[in-house]
């Protein structure tokens, strides 16, 4: 929709958002992984709400600027006990990982986070997301929780 390096204008965002509102409505009453979704219009952003298998519920924030997509998935509290080993693992990881990158965020929590140009945004690549911060989450948080919290794991 936007074919350079500007800022969207306000209509291009809103049929951003409406393309998002479509999807994010799409998911909630076709797949059954997706639990909630809801939209705060104060800040152009989403929730999307996982059902996991080894972490419980996965939200994935949706953010919607004048030139890209963010999003965002609270994935581990701060590391409580080798949290050198923690962050060497999740770093370590970030070159395994396409579109997202692990992040210390709000109280030192670990966030699966990423951003693509407002172009890019549609259906696929929504599910893209979406399936990517699920996919990693479950594939990793196991071990990331061992390694940062063991002795609350171990008992």
């Amino acid at each position: 929709m936007t074919g350079d390096d500007r800022p969207a204008n306000p209509e291009q965002v809103e049929e951003f958002g409406r393309l998002i509102d479509r999807w994010a409505s799409n998911e909630q009453s076709t797949n059954d992984l997706v639990s909630h979704v809801e939209f705060v219009p104060a800040e152009r952003r989403w929730l999307v709400r996982i059902r996991g298998e080894d972490k419980a519920v996965i939200t994935v924030w949706l953010t919607l600027g004048e030139r890209t997509l963010r999003y965002e998935t609270y994935f581990l509290p701060a590391p409580e006990e080798n949290i050198e080993r923690c962050w060497e693992y999740l770093l370590r990881l970030n070159a395994r990982l396409y579109g997202m990158r692990f992040a210390i965020g709000a109280e030192d929590a670990v966030y699966l986070m990423g951003q693509v140009p407002l172009k890019a945004v549609d259906d696929e690549e929504l599910d893209r997301i979406v399936g990517a911060s699920y996919s990693y989450t479950e594939q990793y948080f196991r071990a990331a929780l061992a390694i940062g919290f063991a002795s609350r794991v171990a008992g």
